[in-house]
């Protein structure tokens, strides 16, 4: 038997899995901790903190193609942590489904 809250989240998805395939707000999560990583990073390169990686990327590297990698990590993260995301509620889904058409069948075979 299903609680009330697996229920609720049985109706939610049913109705709402293709447009939470495609939705912004995940999105825009990953996108914040890809950026998050990348101001770190930023940050420990001007600090001096390891002055062997700020002497290495002072001299060989381009501002802008780092700026251009920081955002490339960004997006990337960005949509591998809204399918990720996905595929863990639809997962749950199939997994609350195949529970509640077990406990229906189960219910069913009793006289």
């Amino acid at each position: 038997m299903l609680n009330s809250s697996d229920e609720a989240f049985l109706l939610y998805w049913a109705k709402n899995r293709e447009q939470e395939r495609t939705s912004i707000r995940p999105f825009l999560v990953g996108l914040s901790a890809g950026f998050a990583l990348g101001v770190c990073l930023i940050l420990s390169l001007y600090t001096g903190w390891y002055e062997r990686a700020n002497m290495q990327a002072n001299s060989r590297m381009s501002s802008l193609v780092f700026l251009a990698a920081i955002m490339g990590v960004s997006f990337f993260m960005a949509f591998l942590y809204r399918k990720f995301r996905w595929e863990m509620q639809e997962q749950r889904y199939m997994e609350l489904l195949a529970r509640k058409n077990k406990t229906e069948n189960k219910s069913a075979m009793q006289p």
